[in-house]
């Protein structure tokens, strides 16, 4: 499949580096020479440096009814532009267009019927992320498949856990009631797939699938049982932190401080209960002033990582329960943990939105878990073909599959059951896979393609 990434930049980085291991026919497009000319010689991809929206790149990029195009620069209005060239000259199949203004979103059909196929917004999904966080104290991380019936989330396992040192067979007896299961545990940064048998130790990330209303349960099991939030300041008024504001502000004591008085002006006006305030969120002194120490969330959210990061530590030291950051670096991803209590990468959800529309099997839902280790979780529709018709009416663990992945949950009739021994395969299952090897991702895709 020929794919056409618009823009070299975090995301298009990311989208030609898991798109080119995957097979796909890539080229990437931006204006910065040095910049294609690094991916080229990274990448198995083709590099053209031209502007994004001008019928020339499309043509140099051998754009035909068989391309797939990835509008994802920085300029929204250079994104909307290339999809309407790319539809009415060239005639390609899809055009998947990526919009940091969210207001977009509203009126697709002004740009031309059936010009953006597919439409992403990475500040919604960001948005939503850490609303979801706040609302589940002790999360790390928090995805969601077979539309919010199931919760994929991971946890830090602390000392003081209920589970701690035990079996994973006793969580059973801890929570009668709440099915819950565990496809696999991160220990020391390495990933296994657990049996009832397995100790859990201090330090365990443990990823566990769930019903959404079963989340803080099965959270407490693994830590010490934690107070809901309260407090909440933000760092940053733009859109992201305004849209943050304005979910939580019902349900929370929310301040925000923004450096720019003309946009404390404008979103003091919009939010009716958040404190709105003029600053810098590295002001050491205005933290101490506002009562950091009884914050329960500090969300640091300006476009700036530096800025986003230095917030954060101060915060921490000055007694901030819980620090959150907004980091477009990938590099400061991996080093952060342990400083920084969740890192919310935005690079990585648009990936996610991207690859499963990408799926040439049906695939409901795709979400890139971990983008240094590959790590991925794949809800996908179980079809009767030459993988799977012989499993039918069969128990589901026996479904042939690599040693990475391992079944979370089972959506059947939008009924959400947990994998066991007893429950046997039937057409149509939505299946919530885990892998922790993205290159094995093509062999768990078979079980889901159409004959």
């Amino acid at each position: 499949m020929k794919v056409i990434i618009l823009g070299a930049g975090k995301v298009g980085e990311s989208l030609a580096r898991n798109l080119s291991q995957d097979g796909y026919d890539i080229s990437i497009v931006d204006l910065n020479k040095n910049k294609v000319d690094e991916l080229q010689d990274r990448l198995d991809i083709a590099a053209i440096i031209g502007h994004a929206a001008h019928p020339s790149t499309f043509k140099k990029a051998g754009a035909d009814e068989e391309t797939i195009l990835l509008a994802v620069t920085n300029n929204d209005e250079v994104n909307i532009a290339a999809c309407q060239i790319a539809k009415n000259k060239f005639s390609v199949k899809k055009t998947i267009c990526r919009f940091k203004d969210s207001t977009y979103l509203d009126c697709l059909d002004s740009f031309g019927a059936n010009i953006i196929d597919i439409p992403i917004s990475p500040e919604n999904e960001v948005t939503s992320h850490l609303k979801e966080l706040i609302d589940h104290p002790g999360a790390e991380q928090i995805e969601e498949f077979a539309d919010g019936r199931v919760k994929l989330v991971s946890v830090k396992v602390k000392k003081t856990g209920k589970l701690v040192d035990k079996a994973l067979r006793t969580i059973e007896d801890d929570m009668p009631g709440v099915d819950s299961y565990i496809p696999t545990i991160y220990r020391k940064g390495k990933p296994f797939i657990p049996d009832g048998d397995t100790i859990v130790k201090e330090g365990d990330e443990v990823y566990f699938v769930t019903a959404s209303e079963n989340v803080d349960a099965v959270v407490n099991e693994m830590r010490l049982e934690q107070e809901a939030y309260s407090r909440v300041m933000i760092i940053g008024g733009g859109k992201i932190g305004f849209n943050l504001a304005k979910q939580l502000e019902d349900s929370y004591k929310v301040k925000i401080i923004e450096p720019n008085e003309e946009r404390c002006e404008e979103i003091s006006r919009s939010l009716e209960k958040t404190i709105v305030l003029r600053g810098k969120g590295a002001d050491q002194e205005l933290l101490k002033s506002e009562n950091i120490s009884q914050v329960d969330v500090f969300c640091s959210l300006t476009n700036d990582d530096e800025a986003n990061i230095m917030a954060s530590l101060l915060a921490k030291k000055l007694g901030a329960t819980k620090t959150m950051v907004i980091l477009n670096n990938p590099s400061y991803v991996n080093i952060l943990p342990g400083f920084v209590d969740s890192c919310i990468a935005p690079h990585r959800l648009t990936v996610s939105s991207v690859l499963q529309h990408l799926r040439e099997s049906d695939v409901a839902q795709d979400v890139i878990l971990k983008m240094h280790s590959g790590a991925e979780a794949i809800e996908g529709i179980v079809h009767a073909n030459e993988y799977t018709s012989d499993y039918f009416g069969k128990p589901i663990k026996s479904l042939p599959m690599p040693e990475e992945a391992s079944i979370g949950a089972i959506v059947r009739k939008g009924v959400v059951v947990m994998p066991s021994s007893s429950i046997e395969l039937c057409i149509e299952d939505h299946l919530i896979i885990f892998l922790s090897n993205k290159d094995k991702v093509k062999e768990v895709e078979k079980l889901f393609t159409k004959s």
